[in-house]
């Protein structure tokens, strides 16, 4: 009787054979991994608040035909995602002043977008893995020059967003009353598109343009489950961020997968546990309750 050989061996997916070569080889990802994975939790709290996960996802297709258009170029693909990126994010901000508005241009944005990339990924005739990066992302992509780059960027959107943090929470979490107090609400929604922008066309080199939510969306998302304050969320979000990039790098770097599935992963694991926490949190509170009802 002939022995089933399963298809996928654990060696397919993990090997620490030569661990430490492997990890000074991607050093320069991990740095930006880390970075992009504290910035796009601090930021990732606004755009929980300002509703905007639809609109994230927009400006990542918009980085990645940017960076498609590079590729076939022959130019810098940092700096094609850079400008698909912002140019989204500005549409996205001028035209989308209203909810509705902005879900139809993002409706509008995304397929053009995604087209335009696709075709001029068709029409490259170079390395197989440089297409695929750029929807899945690729660790061994960063190059010390795209490092400068992106840790540019990055403490450029940190630095911008703690000078408007006070108000920009305030138009985020009241709009109208923030209105009402002198704050300048569409200079305010510009400047937080655009630094949008710049974060979502860095996340395009680390986990790939199909899956930025992974670090702008998740790791706020599971903070605001298990923490409350104006600190403490920001704080939280930041940390599995960072714990999610470098994890997942950490974990990419020991197997034959993409960097994405390890990134995406951790950054799930880590918001079904802080719902699993908020849920047997209110489980005790409602427990409690009735405890004290039936005294």
């Amino acid at each position: 009787m002939s022995r089933i050989v399963p298809a996928l061996a654990w060696s397919d997916v993990f090997s620490f054979d030569d661990y430490g070569a492997l990890l000074q080889l991607v050093s320069n990802a991990i740095i930006a991994a880390g970075v992009l994975g504290i910035v796009g939790g601090l930021i990732g709290v606004f755009i929980m608040a300002r509703d905007m996960a639809f609109a994230v996802h927009g400006v990542s297709e918009l980085a990645f035909a940017g960076a498609a258009i590079a590729l076939l170029a022959g130019a810098s693909v940092v700096a094609g995602s850079l400008v698909g990126a912002v140019a989204a994010a500005l549409l996205i901000g001028l035209l989308g002043s209203k909810a509705r508005d902005r879900s139809s241009i993002v409706g509008v944005l995304m397929p053009f977008g995604l087209g335009i990339g696709i075709l001029c990924l068709s029409l490259y005739e170079g390395r197989s893995a440089n297409r695929f990066s750029l929807l899945t992302g690729q660790i061994v992509s960063v190059t010390t020059p795209d490092l400068g780059w992106l840790i540019g960027i990055s403490l450029f959107v940190l630095v911008v967003l703690l000078l408007v943090w006070n108000p920009l929470r305030f138009d985020s979490l009241d709009p109208a009353s923030a209105a009402a107090r002198g704050v300048p609400s569409t200079a305010i929604s510009l400047v937080f598109m655009l630094l949008l922008g710049l974060v979502v066309s860095v996340a395009v080199h680390i986990i790939g343009s199909l899956l930025v939510l992974a670090l702008l969306i998740t790791p706020a998302a599971a903070a605001m489950k298990v923490v409350h304050g104006p600190v403490a969320v920001p704080l939280l979000s930041a940390l599995f961020g960072f714990v999610s990039a470098v994890g997942g790098i950490l974990l990419a770097i020991a197997g034959t997968l993409p960097v994405s599935p390890y990134i995406t992963t951790i950054s799930f694991a880590i918001y079904v546990a802080c719902r699993v926490i908020a849920w047997s949190r209110e489980r005790a509170v409602r427990h409690r309750l009735r405890r004290g009802s039936l005294a």
